[in-house]
């Protein structure tokens, strides 16, 4: 069985690095700059905060972390995300979204719950996920 879902997860990953080409996702051209940071809207919008210790063994995380993040992008009420990754397998992935019941929605899409489910039995030894309204941002300019 654990088998089956890899394998279907390779078969979903091509597909959507298929389509990545045509998906928005950072890093951002900023004028004649390039940024890790989302464009996004005034607030208020709502930030999904991933942090998670990768485990030993994360063969085809890398894969299943782009495509997850392509097939985010193709969401309703998506509006960016900004991840980064320590050396020791520390990370921390903020998606953004429109509304409440677009954190909701994605979270129930059944690509992404697979994934959730592999994230569980393979790849995290350790994760938290927080939801939070955003009501205030501030930036360097």
């Amino acid at each position: 069985m654990v088998l089956a879902e890899l394998l279907l997860v390779l078969k979903i990953t091509r597909l959507l690095q298929l389509r990545a080409a045509t998906t928005p996702r950072g890093p951002y051209l900023l004028g004649n700059m390039m940024s890790r940071f989302a464009p996004l809207p005034q607030p208020p919008y709502f930030a999904v905060i991933f942090s998670n210790q990768l485990s030993e063994d994360s063969t085809g995380y890398s894969e299943m972390a782009t495509a997850i993040g392509e097939l985010a992008a193709e969401q309703p009420g998506y509006l960016g995300i900004e991840s980064t990754r320590d050396t020791d397998g520390f990370g921390i992935t903020v998606s953004y979204w429109a509304t409440e019941n677009d954190v909701l929605n994605w979270r129930n899409v059944s690509k992404h719950q697979l994934a959730q489910k592999l994230g569980r039995e393979r790849w995290y030894d350790d994760y938290v996920v927080r939801v939070a309204k955003v009501e205030r941002a501030y930036a360097k300019d």
